[in-house]
C-alpha cells in the first residue's frame, strides 16, 4: 500500500484529527444505511465503507485506485469491494437505496458524470450523500501551500448546491465543522446504549457558508424532511485533556529546545573564542610573513645591487680585453704586412745579385782577377 499523500486516508497512517473528520461523515451515513443496499463511491482503503455494512444489508466500495482496492478487500472482508471508476459502475439502475461520495467529486473533471451516475443506480426513493471541501475556506485554508494538484473543481456553497439540484429536485446542504463540545454520558453504558439516548444541542445559532470546513449534500427524487443536527463525539474527544497533554508536551519540548538553545549558545561561544585565537595566531603568521617578506626582498635587492655592479665590472673588464685584442690584432697585421715587404726586398735583392752573378762584364773580371768576389746563391 503506498503512503499517505493527504488525499487517500490510510487508517494508522494519519492524525487522529484527520481520522475523525472521515469518520464522522460515515458515522452520519450510518443513520441512513440501517437494512439498505449501499454504494460507497470513491471509497479509497475501504475503511468507511466497513463501517456501513455493519448496519446495511449490503455494501459495496468501489475506487479507480487498484493499490486502495487490494488494501480494502485484504483489511475488511465485511464489505465488497470493485476497481472501477465513480463515474461508470457496472451495476443497473434503482440497485442501491443509498449511495455515499465523500471528498470524490473535486477530483473529477466529468464530476457531472458522478451525479448522473449516483441518481442512475438510486432507487426512486433513494438518497445520495455526497461531500466536499468549501472552495472559500480551503484556499484560505492552503494559502501558503497554493491550490491542491489534486482537485480538478473546487465548490461554493451556491455552485454546489445549484450543481445538486440539476440532478436531484430534492436538497440539503449541510456544513461539517470541527466544533468544541461539552460531554455528560454515563461511562459505564455501552456505546450502542449510550449513543441511542444521547441528546445534542448546538449553542451556534447559525452557520455561514464563507466559514464552513466542508460542504455534505443530501440529494433525492423524493421529500427529505428536514434533518436534525448531527455531532460525532470520537474516542480522543476529551479536548481539554487532549489539550492539557498537548500542553505538556509543548512545554517538555519547550524545554528541549531550551536545553538545546543554552548548549548552543555554549557551543557558539566556544566556537566564537576558537575563532578569535585563531584570529590572534593567523595575524601572527601574517606578521611574522610580511617581516620575513620584507627581510628577504632586502637581501634581494643587495644581491641584485652587487650583482650589477658586478655585471658593469666585467661589461668594462670585457671591453677593455676587446681593446686590447683589437690593438694586439692591429699589431700583427702591421707586423704581417713587414715581414711580407722584408721578404719580398729580399727576393728582390737575391734576384739583382743573381743577374750581376750571371753578368759577362763579371765573369771577365773574375778571370782578369778583377771586380768584386761574389759568391754562389746557395738554397
Amino acid at each position: 500500500m503506498s503512503e499517505f499523500t493527504g488525499e487517500r486516508v490510510i487508517p494508522g497512517q494519519v492524525n487522529d484529527d484527520l481520522w475523525a473528520e472521515h469518520l464522522a461523515r460515515y458515522a452520519f451515513a450510518a443513520r441512513f444505511a440501517q437494512g439498505r443496499r449501499v454504494l460507497d463511491l470513491g471509497c479509497g482503503t475501504g475503511y468507511g465503507t466497513a463501517d456501513l455494512a455493519q448496519v446495511a444489508s449490503a455494501a459495496v466500495g468501489v475506487d479507480l485506485a487498484p493499490d486502495a482496492i487490494g488494501y480494502a478487500d485484504h483489511h475488511f472482508p465485511s464489505a465488497q469491494f470493485l476497481q472501477c471508476s465513480a463515474n461508470a459502475v457496472p451495476f443497473p439502475p434503482g440497485s442501491f437505496d443509498l449511495v455515499t461520495a465523500f471528498e470524490v467529486i473535486e477530483h473529477l473533471q466529468d464530476w457531472p458524470a458522478l451525479l448522473a451516475e449516483a441518481h442512475r443506480v438510486l432507487e426512486p426513493n433513494g438518497l445520495l450523500i455526497v461531500s466536499t471541501p468549501n472552495k472559500r475556506y480551503y484556499a484560505e485554508a492552503r494559502a501558503k501551500l497554493g491550490p491542491n494538484p489534486f482537485h480538478e473543481h473546487e465548490f461554493e456553497f451556491t455552485e454546489f448546491r445549484t450543481a445538486l439540484n440539476e440532478f436531484f429536485p430534492h436538497v440539503q446542504v449541510l456544513f461539517q465543522d470541527r466544533v468544541e463540545a461539552f460531554a455528560f454520558y454515563d461511562g459505564t453504558l455501552s456505546d450502542e446504549t449510550r449513543t441511542s439516548r444521547t441528546e445534542a444541542e448546538l449553542a451556534r445559532p447559525s452557520g455561514d457558508p464563507e466559514t464552513a470546513n466542508f460542504f455534505i449534500g443530501v440529494c433525492s427524487c423524493a421529500p427529505i424532511p428536514q434533518l436534525p443536527s448531527f455531532l460525532y463525539a470520537p474516542r480522543a474527544a476529551n479536548l481539554l485533556r487532549e489539550r492539557e497533554e498537548h500542553i505538556r508536551l509543548l512545554e517538555q519540548e519547550l524545554a528541549q529546545v531550551r536545553v538545546w538553545l543554552e548548549q548552543t549558545t555554549a557551543d557558539r561561544d566556544t566556537l566564537q573564542k576558537q575563532l578569535e585565537s585563531e584570529q590572534a595566531r593567523a595575524l601572527q603568521i601574517i606578521t611574522e610573513l610580511n617581516e620575513e617578506n620584507h627581510r628577504k626582498t632586502a637581501w634581494a635587492l643587495d644581491i641584485e645591487k652587487t650583482l650589477t655592479a658586478k655585471i658593469e665590472q666585467g661589461v668594462t673588464q670585457l671591453a677593455e680585453a676587446v681593446r686590447l685584442l683589437d690593438r694586439a690584432e692591429t699589431t700583427v697585421i702591421e707586423r704581417t704586412d713587414w715581414a711580407r715587404r722584408l721578404d719580398t726586398q729580399l727576393q728582390e735583392t737575391v734576384a739583382q745579385l743573381e743577374m750581376v752573378r750571371q753578368s759577362r762584364w763579371l765573369k771577365l773580371g773574375r778571370k782578369l782577377g778583377l771586380g768584386p768576389q761574389v759568391k754562389e746563391a746557395t738554397e
